[in-house]
């Protein structure tokens, strides 16, 4: 598992970024269950994340950060990153980021995937 915490620090809302090789949904479901096991990533707001695989298309989950899901398999659509989940955390810090939330979803993503932002 490849991690970059404190990606992003904005209004009190700190973004983290999580990644690993994956091929299957059970792999998917192990993966998030080792994210939780920090007890950091298991107190998260939000664990949004996406993954396209090879032999089965994409999957993404939003937990609660409606559309974020469709932002990182957009990204991973166009790096043709495959069988590769990307988990972006979020950990709500008190005040509403507004469209704000999905810029901050794209440059963690950015930052995983070693890209700069635009």
């Amino acid at each position: 598992m490849r991690q970059l915490t404190r990606v992003i620090n904005d209004r009190g809302s700190k973004y983290a970024v999580s990644g690993g090789p994956v091929r299957a949904r059970c792999e998917i479901d192990e993966f998030i269950r080792v994210l939780k096991q920090n007890k950091k990533f298991s107190r998260a707001t939000h664990n949004t994340w996406a993954v396209l695989l090879s032999d089965g298309g994409g999957l993404k989950a939003d937990d609660g950060e409606s559309g974020a899901g469709m932002v990182i398999l957009r990204m991973l659509e166009r790096a043709a990153l495959y069988d590769h989940i990307i988990v972006v955390t979020r950990w709500y810090g008190g005040k509403k980021l507004g469209g704000d939330r999905f810029r901050h979803v794209q440059d963690s993503v950015r930052a995983y995937l070693g890209e700069t932002p635009d």
